[in-house]
């Protein structure tokens, strides 16, 4: 899943839908944000912050994600959502 997700932010529109898709408008502002503090566009951006989610996170938290994961209606935007969050706490 993450693969795939990965694969479709190409550009900065992929990136902003997928953001979005989350429903979290405050988590896209914090996003962009810290994409301009480090000088990446925010596809650019959203990329490596997955990319490090999936490099770096603990076992606890992949535990928790899957928990997340089973009781979501909506996986993929729990998924992100998720990762997000982690990435800006």
């Amino acid at each position: 899943m993450l693969g795939d997700l990965l694969a479709k932010l190409t550009d900065e529109t992929a990136a902003i839908e997928t953001i979005l898709s989350v429903g979290d408008l405050a988590l896209l502002a914090t996003m962009r944000q810290q994409a301009a503090s480090t000088g990446l566009d925010l596809a650019a951006f959203v990329t490596q912050t997955v990319q490090r989610y999936a490099a770096t996170a603990s076992d606890e938290e992949w535990v928790t994600l899957m928990g997340a994961l089973n009781r979501s209606a909506d996986p993929a935007a729990s998924c992100l959502k998720r990762v997000f969050e982690h990435s800006v706490t």
